[in-house]
Formats: C-alpha cells, sequence, structure tokens
C-alpha cells in the first residue's frame, strides 16, 4: 500500500512537472521553431530552444545529417539548453524526433538536405513572344444576318469569355486567323461547327451554326478571339550547365479575361527599355520597352507556370555585376534588411538598386507571395516611382546569394510589392535534378 501510494505521487510529481514544462515560456518558444528544413550541402544550421532539459533524438535516416559533430544513433540524447548544430553529411530527407524522457513526443523536424546550386543572375530585359495552345475568347458580339436579324451563335451555344477553343471539326486550332478560315469554309458548305473548348478546366463540344454576314460577306459565330501575348520582362536566372532559365517570377494570363495562357509556343528575345510611365494613383507604372533583333531569339518558352516562365537559352548572356555564378539562398538563409535587385531603366543596361526585405514568410510549400521587399534607392524611386510592370522576375541578392525575384506591386504603394524565393523558381526549372545528377 505504502509503495502504492509512493508511485501515485511520483507520477502526480511527473505529470505536473510536464505540465509547467509545457506552459513554461521556453516550451512555447520551442512552439515557434519551424516543423521543416532545408538546408544545403556545405552549409549548417543552428537551432536555440533554451529548455534546461535534455531529450532523446529519432531519426528514420540517421547518414542525412549530424547534430553537435556525431552522427544520430539510437537512443541519442541532448540538451536543448545549448543550441543544436544541424550539418548535413548527405542529401535526402530525414524526420528528427525529439522525445521528453524518451517517450513524450515534444517536436518533429523534418529535415530536407539539398544540393547547393549555382546560377547566373539575370535582370536583361526581354521580349517575351508567348502563343497560346488553341484561342481564347476574349469577347462576344452578334452577327447580322442576310435577314437582316441579329444573332449571337456562339453565346448561345454556351461558348463563353475566357473559355479556350482547341479544335473546330476535329481540326487543332492554330491562331486566330486559322479559326476564321474554319469557320468560313463550314459556313459555305453549310456545315455545323463542333467546336471544342477548355471551358472551366473541363473539355467541352459546342455546336454552333456559322451566320452569313452580308456586310463582310463572310460567316462569323460572334467571338473575338486572342491566340497569344507579348510584352517586356525581365530575366531571373539561368544554369551555366544546361542554360535553364527562369523569367518574370509570375504567371502571364490574358490581359481581359485572366485566363492562363497555356504554351503552345513562345520565345523570349532581346528588348531596350526606352521610357517609364510613372505610376499614378491606382495605376502601376511601366516600362516601355522595344524587341529588338527579333530574328535572333535569345531562348524558347517551354512552360508558364505560377512563378514565372521556363525555357533554354540559346547561348549564355553576360552579367557585369556577377559574371559568374552564385549561390541559391534557401527561405531559412534570408534575413529582413538591406539587399539589392538587378533591373533594366534604360536601354539595355543592367544596373544594381538598393531595396529592403521587409517581410520573410517561411513557406513549407510553393507560393509566390514569398517576401515583402521595398524600393529605398533615390535613383530607382525618381526614375520609376517604385516598382512598375516590365521588373517583373528583377532577381534580388542579399549577402551574396539569389534569394528571390520581383512579381507584383502593391498598387496603393508602388515603392513596395512582392517576391517569390528562388529555391521555389529553380525547382519549377528543375536545376537541382540537372546540377544534383551532374555532382
Amino acid at each position: 500500500m505504502y509503495k502504492q501510494k509512493i508511485r501515485k505521487g511520483v507520477g502526480f510529481l511527473i505529470i505536473f512537472l510536464v505540465i509547467v514544462l509545457v506552459y513554461s515560456p521556453q516550451f512555447r518558444n520551442l512552439n515557434n521553431f519551424p516543423t521543416y528544413l532545408r538546408i544545403t550541402e556545405g552549409n549548417e544550421k543552428s537551432l536555440t530552444f533554451g529548455l534546461p532539459i535534455s531529450v532523446s533524438v529519432e531519426a528514420d535516416k540517421e547518414d542525412i545529417v549530424n547534430l553537435n559533430g556525431q552522427q544520430i544513433q539510437v537512443d541519442r540524447k541532448i540538451n536543448l539548453k545549448n543550441p543544436i548544430d544541424i550539418v548535413p553529411i548527405n542529401q535526402g530527407q530525414t524526420n528528427l524526433k525529439l522525445k521528453l524522457f524518451g517517450i513524450i513526443p515534444i517536436r518533429n523536424l523534418v529535415v530536407d538536405v539539398l544540393p547547393e546550386v549555382k546560377v547566373v543572375p539575370g535582370g536583361q530585359s526581354i521580349g517575351v513572344m508567348l502563343r497560346t495552345q488553341g484561342v481564347i475568347v476574349v469577347g462576344q458580339s452578334v452577327v447580322e444576318g442576310a435577314d437582316g436579324k441579329k444573332y449571337r451563335p456562339a453565346k448561345d451555344a454556351g461558348i463563353e469569355v475566357g473559355d479556350i477553343i482547341l479544335k473546330i471539326n476535329n481540326v487543332e486550332v492554330q491562331n486566330d486567323q486559322h479559326v476564321a478560315e474554319l469557320i468560313n469554309e463550314a459556313g459555305r458548305k453549310n456545315q455545323t461547327l463542333l467546336i471544342e473548348c477548355k471551358h472551366q478546366n473541363q473539355i467541352v463540344v459546342r455546336e454552333v451554326k456559322p451566320i452569313y454576314n452580308s456586310n463582310l460577306e463572310k460567316y462569323r459565330i460572334g467571338l473575338y478571339i486572342r491566340d497569344g501575348a507579348s510584352g517586356i520582362g525581365t530575366l531571373s536566372f539561368y544554369d551555366p550547365q544546361s542554360n535553364k532559365y527562369a523569367a518574370l517570377g509570375h504567371v502571364i494570363t490574358d490581359g481581359d479575361t485572366n485566363t492562363v495562357l497555356e504554351v503552345n509556343e513562345g520565345k523570349i528575345v532581346k528588348a531596350a527599355v526606352s521610357g517609364i510611365q510613372q505610376p499614378s494613383k491606382g495605376q502601376p507604372g511601366e516600362k516601355i520597352g522595344v524587341f529588338l533583333e527579333e530574328k535572333n531569339v535569345l531562348g524558347d518558352i517551354d512552360k508558364n507556370t505560377n512563378f514565372g516562365i521556363y525555357g533554354v537559352l540559346k547561348s549564355k548572356l553576360d552579367n557585369p555585376y556577377y559574371p559568374q555564378p552564385i549561390p541559391i539562398a534557401l527561405q531559412e538563409e534570408i534575413k529582413e534588411g538591406k539587399a539589392e535587385i538587378l533591373t533594366v531603366i534604360d536601354g539595355q543596361n543592367i544596373e544594381r538598386f538598393e531595396i529592403e526585405i521587409q517581410k520573410v514568410n517561411r513557406q513549407r510549400y510553393p507560393s509566390i507571395k514569398s517576401m515583402v521587399i521595398k524600393i529605398v534607392d533615390e535613383r530607382l524611386l525618381a526614375k520609376t516611382g517604385g516598382i512598375v510592370q516590365g521588373m517583373s522576375g528583377s532577381p534580388i541578392i542579399q549577402n551574396g546569394k539569389l534569394v528571390g525575384a520581383v512579381t507584383h506591386v502593391f498598387v496603393n504603394d508602388p515603392t513596395r510589392g512582392y517576391a517569390v524565393f528562388a529555391e521555389w523558381m529553380v525547382m519549377e526549372a528543375g536545376i537541382y535534378q540537372q546540377q544534383s545528377k551532374s555532382a
């Protein structure tokens, strides 16, 4: 009976100590630490918990990282009062489990060891010429028939603004002119059009009867369509081994419908900035650019994603400030404070300008709004008023590493905007895999 009381008393004491520990400021501080950590080979990460206790550490893979210079083994114990140095020894991922008294889980930390990737920063102005898969419906109109009545054949069939026309009568459409020819040809043959569309991410087929317009002497179905887009942007970086590049940092959408443009073919060419349209109230500014040597293509566009456009350069490009590749910074390395961007504001000359990283949003999964940045360079502010259209993709460099690229401007405050982590763009480009294989 006496021993049983002692065991109960010890049990209550342990429970009490655990409760005190859990609600202590130090333990709450432990909860602020990430559950996911990326580290590149050759670097290390130090974590400080400040808890005056020892815990056991288990790892599902023991050959990925060392803790405090020693390999993780069964029943490995560490003191959380002292900093924990995590040193990568092999590429891969491991799950570290911290347990109190060897049985009570208090923290799981997934550590992902990636190869160190080096790229050449961009900053060059580029002309983007993109042709879509199919054509985008950007508007609707009435068709006046030979009887003088007004018709809306496409609308009545269920075709809407934002739909993408892929095929007409089982023929893949190439461009807006091709669509007009297919419609007119079917009309002359008195055929009903079977139009295959992508509507709200679903493939549907609409039956449309063309109407003869006596004024134009052609058959029409009452649609305004577009088969591509073009504009000025900024190259973010490229891999000197594979010549894979990344640019813009955000997806290209149709300006009227906000539809994402799916790439059929595209290219980037040299561009020069001839002027700057300053931002006005509620309206972002813009680089005024001209395409140079459209036949001399810098590279192809293979894909258009949430994190920019990607492809392969036909030749290497020079950067006067960073002629040699520099490392990619993982998000854990990025600090609030001073940084710089590379961009063109006059002609083709890349220039560097001072900015401030005001906020870093730690992201376990890829997302575009990774950082909030602010333009602080007086010369750039005088010239552009802040972030302007055409600056998207401008590389951001901090402490000699590429940390991200400019993506969006705050319309109500053009001195500030969003940027995306470079690591997400590198993953999208497939450069991690490329350089890992080369290594």
